[in-house]
């Protein structure tokens, strides 16, 4: 390979939905858009409540905080430059910004990754030990485990990096994406990309498939306890307590498995793009929802909010059983 050859792609062109043109393409931008604004302003008020709001002073809201804050960066990372090559239909974006996009895109989603894991963790703790989980999900722990879910996704992701940036490119400049996403990135290179697909492969079991098992394994506790509680309705104000954040899980890693992990033979790339604005657009709004209507002191404080009763919130809203309030 020669030396004029590894400098003459600068830029990419990244097509976006070629299919997609005219007034639908318009159509799918302000639909996007119009999501993208929501959940931010959804994530924003989350973040406020819990932060102004003493009766949502508990290790559940403080994790659904940052899961907030971190959705929202995740949704920032990609869609505005979404949005761009939608109404273009099809913009460039250079070499070094679609390494950092890559880069963000794994390290932020990587974060969300272990911190969905750690809410599970404390939902475990509330429900098979709640005689003990004030004691053991003290602050210090909280902010230890959130603290260890952004160096440790940040530092891992940054052996992506640090091969991302020896790469060449002197061939085809074309991705057929609305982003970059890494794996249709790499395959662009001219370079040897042994080492990098390998090391892809070995950081998905320490961001994908370790999670997941531990969430598996929390849940599993989780059922085999609730299923020992004799009444009924024990029974039901228990798995109250962990549906919403269950519900989010399997959203998450189902879309999060079937885009990295499913092989893709057979999935034409229209569909592979679909999965991923699921994955990239639409969960980060349902997460906040979800969670938002099953939990009664957030849609009461929202509720008073709305109708300007301040006062209700300070004398009608029973401080939670920290633990036992549905997430």
């Amino acid at each position: 390979m020669s030396k004029e050859n590894d400098t003459t792609v600068t830029k990419f062109l990244l097509l976006g939905f070629p299919e997609v043109q005219g007034f639908k393409a318009v159509l799918v931008f302000h639909v996007i858009l119009i999501v993208y604004i929501l959940t931010l302003i959804i994530n924003c008020a989350i973040i406020v409540l819990v932060s102004i709001k003493p009766q949502l002073h508990s290790p559940m809201y403080f994790f659904l905080q940052q899961l907030s804050f971190i959705e929202s960066i995740f949704l920032t990372v990609v869609v505005p430059n979404m949005l761009r090559v939608i109404w273009l239909e099809g913009a460039t974006i250079s070499i070094a910004g679609c390494i950092f996009q890559s880069y963000m895109y794994c390290a932020v989603g990587c974060t969300e990754c272990h911190l969905l894991t750690v809410m599970a963790y404390d939902r475990y703790l509330a429900i098979c030990q709640p005689l003990r989980y004030n004691t053991i999900m003290n602050n210090r722990l909280q902010y230890s485990l959130v603290i260890y879910c952004w160096v440790f996704s940040f530092l891992l992701t940054q052996i992506t990096l640090s091969f991302l940036c020896q790469l060449h490119f002197c061939g085809p400049h074309v991705i057929d994406h609305f982003f970059c996403d890494l794996l249709p990135f790499v395959e662009l290179s001219c370079s040897h990309k042994f080492a990098l697909q390998l090391e892809i492969f070995i950081g998905a079991i320490p961001i994908i498939i370790l999670p997941f098992v531990f969430v598996i394994i929390s849940y599993i506790n989780v059922f085999i306890s609730i299923f020992r509680i004799s009444s009924t309705i024990g029974k039901k104000k228990s798995f109250s307590t962990c549906s919403s954040h269950l519900t989010v899980v399997t959203l998450y890693f189902g879309t999060l498995l079937t885009i990295y992990m499913v092989p893709a033979n057979g999935q034409t790339l229209t569909v592979n793009k679909l999965i991923s604005i699921l994955y990239i657009v639409v969960t980060p709004l349902f997460n906040p929802i979800i969670y938002c209507l099953r939990n009664q002191n957030i849609k009461i404080i929202m509720r008073n909010l709305l109708t300007h009763k301040g006062e209700g919130i300070k004398t009608g809203l029973p401080r939670p059983t920290i633990g036992h309030e549905p997430l």
